[in-house]
């Protein structure tokens, strides 16, 4: 009882500070014509006539040139109405000089040269998170078949690859040994990726998880990963409102409570008297594990349900891993040899054509 009394004081404080944080935003009358002066932190959504991006909780919609990009600087103008900002007017618009945005959009513009729609815009999704490519119609598919989630928010795509490391290097080394090298492939990953807010998210919780996890404790992994949440939030309460954190939070608790149940089962002898091969059955446990805490989240954020999202969810998730790994190293090795970076990057063809067959099936 006692060590339940120490998570009250905790549990306190964040709501304080939560609190604290969204009674003090501040308010503008509707019809005020106010100037945001902000760096783009996700990724622009470019439609048919216009670019959209958030900034400071108003929506915008940009013409769509100049073409604004991700961790570009903006001072845009506009009339205050609810939650967005109408009639909004780019001022001025500072190019980001970081080389990991300068990275991120080579890796993206690599994509789009080698692979046709919907494949690039997919590729380019579940890798680095980036969306602004995808065609509307794919989009909507992807919306009603439940699997908007993967293209959205990259932070559970570096959940499965994490938990995908950590279980491939586990079948070859002492799990003491594939912990350190589970998490520089995490956090290489992340690097290369552009740093962007839910894959550093997921890369926190992910490598503080295994950390508890080489512990042997499950009561302590959960603990570890309740504190680690309640760090973040209490740094950016903002987050507790963001669908990628979310995310990242119910697939890892997810992954930690029913994914050694659900590899338990796929342990069992088949009728033929084989066994589900190793890795396949990790993969395949480790996507249907984390379906359970993520469904309901896909619902209520994107207002629509699919009786069978968990059934396609599960017939493609098992792509995303090899899907980031293939299209990683060929995006790498094509940014400084493109013609044997684009012959491994078509490796990933079957692949998305597998996606895309699949959500056009059930749309």
């Amino acid at each position: 009882m006692k060590r339940y009394l120490l998570w009250l004081p905790t549990l306190i404080l964040l709501i304080v500070r939560i609190v604290y944080f969204y009674q003090n935003q501040p308010s503008y009358p509707y019809g005020t014509i106010i100037r945001i002066n902000d760096r783009v932190t996700s990724e622009p959504i470019r439609y048919t006539n216009s670019q959209y991006i958030k900034l400071q909780g108003f929506k915008i919609y940009l013409p769509l040139y100049p073409e604004v990009y991700y961790g570009d600087e903006v001072i845009v103008e506009g009339k205050v109405e609810d939650d967005e900002l109408k009639n909004p007017k780019l001022v001025e618009v500072k190019e980001s000089k970081s080389v990991l945005y300068s990275f991120r959009k080579r890796l993206i513009e690599f994509y789009q040269r080698n692979l046709p729609q919907p494949h690039s815009s997919l590729i380019a999704g579940v890798t680095i998170g980036s969306k602004a490519s995808i065609p509307k119609d794919f989009w909507e598919a992807l919306k009603r078949t439940g699997t908007a989630h993967v293209v959205v928010a990259s932070g559970m795509n570096v959940t499965l690859v994490s938990q995908f490391l950590i279980s491939f290097l586990a079948l070859m080394l002492q799990r003491g040994k594939a912990i350190p090298l589970a998490l520089i492939g995490v956090w290489s990953y992340a690097i290369l990726s552009g740093f962007d807010a839910p894959i550093i998210r997921a890369s926190i919780m992910g490598s503080l998880v295994f950390i508890a996890q080489e512990l042997g404790r499950l009561n302590f992994s959960i603990r570890t990963l309740l504190l680690t949440a309640f760090a973040m939030l209490f740094i950016k309460p903002d987050w507790l409102a963001d669908v990628g954190f979310q995310l990242s939070f119910a697939a890892t608790l997810s992954l930690i409570l029913f994914e050694p149940k659900v590899d338990k089962f796929f342990r069992k002898t088949l009728p033929t008297g084989r066994q589900v091969p190793d890795l396949i059955r990790k993969d395949f446990s480790t996507s249907l594990a984390a379906q359970v805490g993520v469904v309901p989240i896909l619902y209520f954020s994107f207002g629509q349900f699919n009786i069978l999202s968990p059934i396609i969810n599960t017939l493609i998730l098992w792509t995303i891993v090899p899907m980031t790994m293939i299209s990683m190293l060929g995006g790498l090795i094509g940014l400084i040899f493109e013609p044997i970076g684009t012959v491994i990057l078509w490796l990933t063809y079957p692949l998305t054509s597998w996606f895309v067959w699949t959500v056009q099936i059930f749309n």
